[in-house]
């Protein structure tokens, strides 16, 4: 059984307590890092200019407090591999729906179960819904 590091969890902190239940239990099933959770006025801009997020402050999810977004990645991290991120996705909105918590993942921003169709990736990015 695999937990988050403590680093992860504290980025997990500063996050919605909806993604602490789902982010916990995925753990458990296979070795993750919590990249990011808030961004302050400083990151978000820096992350803009970029090219990392297409929202400037404070209209991103990450800037809200608690965050409204998590970025998140299996381990050990293939920025390439973008099966295996694709796969960790799948694992994490089912976590969520089995907990009646709706997400939605960067890499399919309209929902639509067609990865093909997106414009911006950001195959780590998970966002709550309302």
């Amino acid at each position: 059984m695999t937990t988050l590091s403590p680093t992860s969890q504290t980025r997990l902190n500063s996050c919605d307590p909806r993604f602490h239940s789902i982010f916990n239990h995925v753990a458990t099933i296979m070795d993750c890092a919590i990249l990011e959770g808030h961004r302050d006025q400083e990151q978000q801009d820096a992350d803009y200019a970029k090219g990392k997020t297409q929202l400037k402050w404070p209209h991103g999810k990450h800037n809200a407090r608690p965050s409204l977004a998590v970025d998140a990645a299996p381990l050990p991290i293939d920025w390439k591999d973008r099966e295996r991120l694709s796969l960790f996705a799948g694992y994490v909105l089912g976590t969520a729906a089995a907990q009646g918590v709706t997400l939605r993942w960067g890499g399919d921003w309209n929902r639509d179960f067609k990865v093909a169709d997106n414009r911006f990736d950001d195959l780590v990015h998970f966002e709550i819904l309302p």
